[in-house]
């Protein structure tokens, strides 16, 4: 098959960690990289945000990466990106005109619009169109309130692209139940869940030095919903209880190297962890290059993921594949890929206290850790490898392939849907 991937903002290229830039990159770009494995051909068309990226850049054998003019050629807000969607299906309709695909997959709401647009155009006919959320609207602003700054177009638009695909891919079951009330039927619903590379993130290999007894890690974005916030208070209630040897990593962020300190994200949490009296037990790592992160993780006693709501969540996959239990707040997709007291805990979200409690009983407890590092790299290599998660994609691809797909009429709301 020839796969049109659509991904506006999340480059499979990019640096990960930054405000942008996360799960959804290492998503499109592993499942593309196992699709072509499988043997079919894969084009991932993301929005050009840099005027000197070449138009056509190969990431592997059988997957290409092509920079989409939509909108200025320099970094964009996510949540401002709207504006552009219409040029960005006008520039996807002449790419596939020229090199028609056989089932496109648009990956976050805004792609959706943009590949709907593309795909229903009269003068070629019309792919069938597979939507993955990655994240959904409603569920956001459940959470963050106020300070949700997706464009209000957001509660109209996203549930229609859900409602015009021919298929929805969610990465969890949470995320499935709160897909249907949005007037998707269940029976366009399939469950997919985000993998890992089990051969880059494994048990075995080089590991950082620690500088403490024991170590707790973080990773990811450091925006406020993320919960790191979290993991430093609990940390200073460990600190407080006279647990001095305990020291907490934190990668991710929008500088690396020696501008770490420049990020405001960074500059938040170092303020928090000073007010709390223990900014000597926390280190602040920045970006750190994907090659480099398993050794990482292989530093530490446990990895804790704190968000206050996850549409999936990657790196507990990377911790468990890394023989590294897990402590997950109990939200979306970590309620699936954590298993509670297998291979990993279940904490609250926004609960200091509770993942306290869990880093100190997980401490006290050698052989508990080991073998919830053991079932953890069992459980990703059965579940989780992207040999299985494409294998999973590839069959919903195939159920649309050659079946006919009329075209839905065009919705008139400013944007193109």
């Amino acid at each position: 098959m020839k796969i049109a991937m659509v991904s506006e903002h999340a480059s499979p290229l990019a640096i990960l960690g930054g405000v942008d830039a996360g799960g959804q990159n290492v998503h499109v770009a592993a499942l593309s990289t196992a699709l072509a494995a499988r043997g079919h051909r894969v084009t991932v068309y993301t929005r050009r945000d840099d005027r000197s990226l070449p138009e056509r850049v190969s990431l592997c054998d059988g997957v290409e990466v092509v920079h989409v003019s939509a909108g200025p050629p320099v970094t964009v807000p996510k949540d401002e990106l709207l504006a552009h969607m219409d040029e960005f299906g006008d520039r996807l309709a002449e790419y596939w005109s020229a090199d028609p695909p056989d089932v496109v997959h648009s990956h976050f709401w805004m792609s959706g619009l943009a590949a709907l647009d593309a795909a229903r155009r009269p003068d070629a006919p019309r792919p069938p169109v597979v939507h993955t959320f990655h994240a959904l609207g409603n569920v956001k602003r459940r959470h963050q309130g106020s300070d949700d700054t997706s464009p209000a177009e957001r509660a109209t638009l996203e549930p229609q692209v859900g409602r015009e695909a021919d298929a929805v891919v969610a990465t969890c079951s949470d995320e499935a139940f709160e897909l249907i009330p949005l007037g998707i039927p269940s029976s366009r619903i399939s469950v997919v869940p985000c993998g890992v590379d089990t051969d880059l993130f494994a048990p075995d290999g080089p590991a950082d030095a620690k500088s403490a007894r024991y170590r707790i890690i973080t990773v990811g974005r450091l925006v406020p919903r993320k919960g790191v916030g979290s993991t430093i208070s609990a940390l200073a209630l460990l600190a407080e209880a006279g647990r001095n040897d305990i020291e907490l990593v934190v990668v991710g962020g929008s500088r690396g190297g020696d501008e770490v300190g420049d990020d405001p994200d960074v500059q938040r949490l170092q303020a928090l962890a000073r007010s709390l009296g223990i900014e000597h037990l926390v280190t602040f790592r920045g970006q750190v290059a994907r090659g480099d992160l398993p050794a990482v993780l292989r530093s530490a006693d446990l990895v804790v993921c704190a968000p206050w709501y996850e549409p999936f969540g990657i790196v507990p996959l990377e911790a468990m594949a890394s023989g590294v239990p897990v402590v997950a707040t109990a939200v979306g997709g970590l309620i699936d890929s954590v298993v509670h007291g297998r291979t990993g805990v279940h904490v609250p979200p926004r609960d200091p206290a509770a993942i306290a409690q869990a880093v100190e009983a997980l401490l006290a407890d050698p052989a508990q850790l080991a073998e919830l590092g053991r079932a953890g790299r069992e459980r990703t290599t059965t579940r989780y490898t992207w040999a299985k998660v494409a294998a999973d994609t590839e069959r919903v691809y195939g159920r649309l392939v050659g079946a006919r797909v009329p075209a839905p009429a065009r919705v008139g709301r400013g944007v193109r849907v």
